[in-house]
């Protein structure tokens, strides 16, 4: 842990109220739960995803507590084309409409070019950028059906635009990320919809901070202004903002939420 303290959390100010969404990776402790969260209390009605069942589950039921009628969770895995339709067709039968996507799972590991199997290499790839691409795709054949406009917000990461040594499979399938955004807004404007995508750097949760040697994470801290990591949440504000009306005019924009764009 750092010793630099986080900011205090932010409340809700109804930015997303009356707006449904689906968010991928949302089991609980990271990024796409703090999403749902953050989304909750702006006031959207959320379909929470992830290939972890049990995990999802639970964490239904604690967003559900706070927020009844408002969530519901269908687990899913993105690089099952079948599972992704599902998805987005139990979101419009659950919540009556669809108006934003976060697409947030990924995959990640370490292991230098030398060692990395073509299984480990087609894994991440999959989940990262064929999972975002899936998941992109489903949701703007909707919203060209719909005619309603929608906003897709994808989760890709500093490591897409610099060079870390052990990460070549996830920098490249997070780089695809950002490339796929780029190309997907051209497209999805003639639709009405906007997609951007946020990238991370070092956005901790307890589970990882676990995960995470005391000598790495300090390592990783000191290369960020703040001298500490990003709470989820703080990464699920600046979601918050590309998915709600006050960045109406961006799109195919990569947000660096870190000090280190390069």
């Amino acid at each position: 842990m750092t010793d630099v303290e986080s900011p205090e959390y932010v409340p809700g100010h109804g930015l997303l109220e009356g707006r449904t969404a689906v968010v991928t990776a949302a089991a609980g402790a990271g990024i796409g739960g703090a999403t749902a969260r953050r989304f909750l209390e702006e006031g959207a009605r959320v379909l929470i995803s992830d290939a972890h069942a049990r995990r999802l589950k639970e964490y239904e039921a604690e967003l559900a507590g706070r927020h009844p009628g408002a969530v519901a969770a269908l687990p899913c895995d993105v690089t099952d084309e079948a599972q992704v339709r599902e998805l987005f067709d139990t979101a419009v039968r659950v919540h009556g409409r669809l108006d934003i996507v976060v697409n947030n799972a990924g995959l990640g590991g370490t292991s230098t070019l030398v060692e990395m199997s073509d299984e480990q290499w087609a894994r991440v790839l999959d989940v990262t950028l064929g999972g975002t691409f899936r998941c992109t795709r489903a949701a703007l054949r909707h919203f060209r059906d719909s005619a309603d406009g929608g906003v897709i917000v994808n989760n890709s990461s500093v490591v897409g635009w610099r060079a870390q040594a052990g990460q070549a499979h996830y920098a490249a399938a997070k780089a695809g990320v950002m490339a796929l955004t780029r190309c997907a807004a051209i497209e999805a404007a003639a639709y009405g919809v906007r997609v951007n995508a946020v990238a991370p750097s070092l956005a901790m949760h307890p589970h990882l901070v676990k995960a995470t040697s005391a000598e790495l994470l300090a390592e990783l801290t000191a290369r960020e202004a703040f001298g500490r990591y990003a709470e989820p949440w703080e990464v699920a504000n600046a979601i918050v903002f590309l998915a709600s009306g006050y960045s109406s005019y961006l799109t195919g924009e990569v947000v660096s939420v870190s000090s280190q764009h390069p």
